[in-house]
C-alpha cells in the first residue's frame, strides 16, 4: 500500500488527499442527440418496432399528452412523444431498460422513469377503452357470438392466464402457480372481435380461476342482475345461470355433445385473444421484471393498447401458431350451491336437440 501511495504522489505531483478529492468529483452531464423515430421510420417500420403505425401512435399521444408532458423546459426535459415511444418499445420487446434507452439515446434510469410514467398515464384512462357491453352494444355482441356456433345470449367469454414476473420479495410462495413459476393470474373477458371487455389483474399465480372470478366486480354485477346474458367459461369455473361451462361427461347424449362443441367453438375466442395480446406485446409472454404491483399496471396498460389497436384497425396478422389453446386448470369440480346445471340442460335441450 505504501508503494502505491508513493507512486500516486510522484505521478500526480501532490498528496493522496488531493487525488481522492478529484475522484469524488461528479461526472459531467452528457446531453446526447435524441432521435425521434417518427421522423426516421416508415409506417411499416414503426409497426415492426413499436407495434403501432403512425396514426395510432398519434392517437395514443393525444390521449395521454397532458398527463406525461413535463411542466418545465429546463435541462432539456424529455418530450412527451419520446416518452411514449420508449414505453411502446419496452412492451413491444420486453427488453431491459438499458437496451430500450440505447435505442433512443437516453440513459437506463431515464428509460425506467418514462416507462413508469407512461404506464400510469395509460392505466388512468383504462375506463374509456375497457368496458363491458350494455344496452345496444350488448345486443350486438350477442348477435355476433350467436353467429359463430349458435350459442344464445352470450355477452363474453371468460378465462384466466398466467403472466410471468420476477421473484417477489414479499409473500413469495403465493405467486408460484401450478406450473411452478412466479406469476400473476389475470382474468379477462372478450367479445367476438377480440376486444377485452373486462380485466382483473391483481391476483397472485396460486389463486384459482374460480376464486378470481368469484371475487370480481363483474361476478357481483351478474349476481345482482345488472347484465342480461351469460358468460362462457371452461370447466374450471362453477356452472351458474349466468356462467355456462361444458359437460364433463356427455354420456353420448347428442344434444350435450352439440352443446359442448358450440361452447368450445365460441369460448375459443378468449384463448385467441390471449394469443393476439401476447404476440403483440411480448413482455407479457417473456415476463415482467418488476414488482407485482407494477406488473399489474403494465398488464392493464397492454390491454388498453390492445383495444386501441382493434378500434383503430391497426392489428397484427393472425397466425394459428400463436393462438395456443390452453386447457382448464382442473376438471369440473363440485362448487357449493351450483344452481346452473338445470339451466345448462335447458339451453342444451332447446338449442341443440335437433
Amino acid at each position: 500500500m505504501a508503494a502505491v501511495v508513493g507512486f500516486l504522489r510522484r505521478v500526480q505531483g501532490g498528496n493522496v488527499d488531493t487525488v481522492r478529492r478529484r475522484r469524488r468529483l461528479p461526472r459531467p452531464r452528457l446531453f446526447r442527440d435524441r432521435l425521434n423515430p417518427l421522423d426516421l421510420r416508415t409506417d411499416d417500420e414503426l409497426f415492426e418496432r413499436y407495434r403501432f403505425r403512425r396514426p395510432t401512435i398519434m392517437f395514443i399521444y393525444d390521449t395521454i399528452q397532458d398527463r406525461i408532458t413535463h411542466p418545465t423546459k429546463r435541462s432539456l426535459a424529455l418530450p412527451a412523444m419520446i416518452q411514449l415511444l420508449v414505453f411502446l418499445r419496452f412492451v413491444a420487446t420486453g427488453a431491459f431498460h438499458q437496451l430500450v434507452g440505447d435505442a433512443i439515446h437516453i440513459s437506463k434510469a431515464t428509460a425506467g422513469r418514462c416507462i413508469r410514467r407512461v404506464a400510469s398515464a395509460i392505466a388512468n384512462v383504462a375506463g374509456r377503452f375497457i368496458r363491458f357491453p350494455s344496452g345496444q352494444d350488448a345486443t350486438n355482441v350477442k348477435r355476433m357470438f350467436h353467429a359463430i356456433a349458435g350459442f344464445p345470449g352470450v355477452l363474453g367469454c371468460v378465462d384466466g392466464t398466467f403472466i410471468r414476473i420476477q421473484t417477489p420479495t414479499e409473500n413469495e410462495p403465493d405467486y408460484v402457480n401450478r406450473k411452478g413459476y412466479h406469476s400473476l393470474n389475470v382474468m379477462m373477458t372478450c367479445d367476438a372481435n377480440f376486444m377485452v371487455t373486462n380485466c382483473v389483474a391483481k391476483w397472485p399465480g396460486s389463486c384459482h380461476d374460480s376464486r378470481v372470478f368469484r371475487e370480481s366486480v363483474l361476478c357481483q354485477q351478474f349476481e345482482n342482475g345488472q347484465h342480461n346474458g351469460i358468460l362462457l367459461g371452461d370447466s374450471g369455473y362453477p356452472c351458474r345461470t349466468y356462467l355456462m361451462t361444458p359437460y364433463n361427461n356427455t354420456n353420448d347424449v347428442r344434444y350435450r355433445e352439440r352443446y359442448n362443441s358450440a361452447l368450445c367453438r365460441t369460448r375459443v375466442l378468449i384463448e385467441q385473444t390471449y394469443g393476439i395480446l401476447k404476440r403483440r406485446f411480448p413482455c407479457l409472454s417473456i415476463g415482467l421484471r418488476t414488482s407485482p404491483e407494477r406488473a399489474c399496471q403494465y398488464v392493464i396498460t397492454c390491454v388498453v393498447l390492445h383495444n386501441i389497436g382493434i378500434l383503430r384497425q391497426d392489428i397484427v396478422s393472425l397466425d394459428p401458431r400463436d393462438l395456443i389453446i390452453a386447457g382448464p386448470d382442473v376438471d369440473e369440480i363440485n362448487h357449493g350451491n351450483n344452481n346452473g346445471f338445470g339451466y345448462r340442460e335447458l339451453i342444451a335441450r332447446q338449442c341443440f336437440d335437433y
